[in-house]
């Protein structure tokens, strides 16, 4: 069967993913950076604030606000300790109520607020998460520089969390043996993959787990 050759910023398939979180990934993100094949220079080093929301009661829905557009992607399985996640929803701020009530509330997995508008504006909404208990906003700003490694899409960036800065790395593509030949290659066999969601809970204190270093 023909791999499918991995294009950064094009849509594929679903694809697995590998992503890390911690302090210090400098040798990895050095052996990634000469292993890498030529990159568009649109991606050589991209910058963007975005809003997590995320959920007490959930942990398979990864939603995010950027740009008045919010995305949730949900978890779809684990093969082989790469996770693969499919978009879910895609919506525009005003945002009908009938998509909160039926695509969106129902992603974090907790109950309704009460609506009494058509549609409602991001601070309507953001207004909404603030007085859910199990719910929280986080401000995630993002320093990311791209990479092409055995055929995967790769990433080294600088995350602030609500300020606090960790370091990510990743590779991702639709062909799990690639993923696996990066992560070899980059020495990074046997750290624990840690997506967004998670990384954010145990930052923020929602789960009492440590990252990766």
């Amino acid at each position: 069967m023909t791999k499918e050759k991995m294009t950064i910023g094009e849509i594929s398939k679903p694809r697995f993913e590998f992503r890390t979180f911690g302090r210090d990934f400098t040798e990895a993100a050095y052996l990634m950076s000469r292993l890498s094949g030529p990159v568009p220079e649109k991606v050589w080093e991209r910058q963007s604030t975005e809003t997590y929301i995320v959920s007490k009661t959930n942990d398979v829905n990864n939603t995010k606000i950027r740009n008045g557009k919010m995305d949730i992607k949900t978890f779809v399985q684990s093969v082989d300790g790469l996770e693969q996640w499919n978009p879910l929803m895609k919506g525009e701020f005003p945002i009908k109520a009938e998509v909160l009530v039926n695509e969106v509330f129902p992603a974090f997995k907790v109950d309704m607020p009460k609506l009494e508008k058509d549609e409602y504006t991001l601070e309507e909404f953001m207004g909404m998460v603030k007085d859910n208990p199990n719910l929280q906003a986080v401000t995630v700003e993002k320093e990311r520089f791209g990479y092409m490694v055995n055929n995967t899409i790769c990433e080294v960036g600088n995350v602030f969390i609500n300020g606090a800065m960790v370091v990510t790395i990743n590779s991702e593509s639709t062909e799990l043996e690639d993923i696996k030949k990066t992560i070899s290659d980059v020495k990074l066999e046997g750290i624990e993959n840690i997506n967004y969601l998670q990384a954010i809970k145990r930052i923020t204190g929602m789960i009492d787990k440590k990252l990766a270093n």
